[in-house]
Order: structure tokens, then sequence, then C-alpha cells
């Protein structure tokens, strides 16, 4: 038993001891990049090991780039991988621009990727063009017609741009606003309605994509529909405010002269009432004037007959304007 036993663990630690040494220096994957024409040295792979670097997912992207006649370092590789990068997909861009003729080295490709945009997808951008669809343009032409314009622009990207370059997003206002002011500017919506064409040329020379990681192709219009009159809503909504201006203006008029028709009554009410008041003070002046001897019987009798003569006189005038 202790012959077994020790035999056993002799093999245990021989298990564990090669485990550990293929572990650190992959001597399956050197054999692999070595038949590959790719020559790294064990202790390339025992350093990635020691600085956390999975050899494989250094070296079989390397292999690659070597079969696409791409001349790559490990060492670039492992910077890439240590920056967070993908490997990967920029292993697979550089080959697939090599293939189609498009300017692009390891440095830009890791830049891209490192600003969050996938290479890959940006370089078969560049091979195939994308279209964008941008509906809901709604732009009014002078005459005051609304119109609702569809738009499909053909872009590609732009590798020197991708960089910093502005998102799609940009792209799509700028056209929005580049269709709506052309609109704009047209005397009137048949005149868009006849030559869209020249809408979409006009926008297409304005360079909107200065400054994006697009280059835009061109921009057609898929569709135009025709909207709201806009200018007739605009009158009648003054009409409408104008009218209503000038019915405050006469109720306020109104307002006014009712005011001042008061005011009238009431003045004249406290004339009559001072009238009244002085009518009733003329029998206490009779009587003082009869009782001073300022005024005699006979006066105050031809005052009498005065006053009768008015009264019939104002009688016969009232007749006669009725009978009239």
């Amino acid at each position: 038993m202790g012959v077994v036993t020790v035999i056993f663990a002799v093999f245990v630690g021989a298990l564990i001891l090669f485990s550990l040494v293929s572990y650190y220096i992959p001597i399956p994957l050197w054999l692999t990049a070595t038949f590959a024409g790719v020559p790294v040295g064990l202790d390339k792979l025992f350093g990635m090991r020691m600085r956390r670097v999975p050899p494989d997912r250094i070296i079989h992207p390397l292999i690659k780039a070597h079969k696409a006649d791409i001349q790559l370092t490990s060492d670039q590789l492992e910077t890439h991988y240590l920056a967070e990068g993908n490997i990967d997909k920029v292993i697979d861009a550089l080959i697939a621009a090599n293939r189609a003729n498009i300017e692009l080295n390891f440095k830009r490709a890791c830049a891209i990727d490192l600003a969050g945009r996938n290479v890959k997808d940006a370089v078969m951008m560049s091979v195939n063009p994308k279209v964008i669809d941008v509906t809901n343009i709604v732009g009014t032409a002078l005459d005051g017609i609304q119109l609702n314009v569809k738009v499909r622009i053909t872009v590609r990207a732009n590798i020197s741009r991708l960089v910093g370059g502005a998102t799609e997003e940009t792209v799509k206002a700028r056209v929005g606003q580049g269709i709506v002011a052309e609109i704009g500017s047209s005397k009137s919506y048949k005149d868009v309605l006849e030559n869209p064409d020249k809408i979409s040329s006009r926008v297409l020379d304005m360079g909107l994509d200065s400054g994006t990681a697009f280059e835009i192709l061109s921009i057609d219009v898929a569709d135009i529909d025709v909207g709201k009159n806009i200018g007739a809503e605009l009158q009648a909504t003054q009409a409408e405010a104008d009218m209503r201006l000038a019915q405050a203006k006469a109720q306020e008029r109104k307002s006014m002269a009712e005011a001042k028709e008061q005011e009238m009554k009431a003045l004249a009410q406290e004339m009559r009432a001072k009238v009244i008041e002085s009518e009733a003070d003329v029998p206490k002046a009779l009587a003082e004037s009869l009782r001073t001897g300022k005024m005699g019987f006979m006066d105050y009798y031809n005052l009498q007959n005065l006053q009768a003569d008015t009264t019939m006189r104002d009688s016969i005038g009232g007749s006669s304007k009725k009978g009239i």
C-alpha cells in the first residue's frame, strides 16, 4: 500500500505540475503559431500569462492578420487588449479594408474601436452605403401652404472622421433643416411639387456632412404631401382677433355713452330738484313782498293773470302739436 500511495502521489504531482506548465507556457498554442508562420517565443506566451492576458486572444487574431498579409506584432495586439479594445473586430476591419482597397491602418482602427464605434461595421458601410429614411419634415412655402416631406439619405462612413465625427442623428437634423429652409424660400408649394429634385440637389450642395462621420452621397425626395394652408389659417386668426378688438372697442364706447347718459340724468334730476326748491320759495317771497309793501295787490293779480295766460298758451300749444 505504501508503494502504491507514493506512486499515486507522484502521478498526481506530475499531473499538477504539467497542468501548471501548460497553463503558463501553452505549448500547443506555440506550435499552432509556429506552423502558421507566426514566430512567437515561449517567453512571450509566459509573459502574457503573467500580465493576465489570455495568449489565445492574441495569437489567433495575429495568425488571422498574418494570413491576410497584414503585418502586426503581438505587442501591438496586447497593447490594444490591455486598453480594453476588441482585437477581433479590429483585425476583421483591417482585413475588410485591405480587400476593398480602403486606406485604414492599425493605429486608426484601434482609435475608432476605443472611441466606441464598431470599426468593422464602419468599413462595411464604406463598401456598402447605408440608406437613412427621414420622415415628418414639415416646411411652409411663401404662399402659406404646408408640405410634409419624406427623404432618403444615402451615406457611407468616412473613415478619417469616425473619431470625433458627429453621428447619424446630426445628419438627419441637418438635412431636415435644409429641406425646411429650401421649402420656405419657394414662392409657391407648386414649385416644390413640380421640381422636388431641385430642392434635394440644393440641399446636397450645402455640404451638410461636414464634421460628421459620414459622407452624403445623395438626398432623394421619396414623398411629398400637401398639408394645411397655414397662410389662410393665420389670416382667419388675424381677422377673428381684429373682430374681437373692434367688439371690445364698441362695447367700451357703449359703456362710456351709457355712463354719460346716466351722468346727464343725474344732473337733470339735480337741476329739477333745485327748480322745485326754488318754486317752493316763490310763495314765501310773494307773501314777504306783500307784507313788506314791496308789491301791491294789483301787482299780485297782474302776476296771476300772466301765469294764467301762460298756462293757457301752453295748453293751446300742446293741443296744436297733438293735432298735427
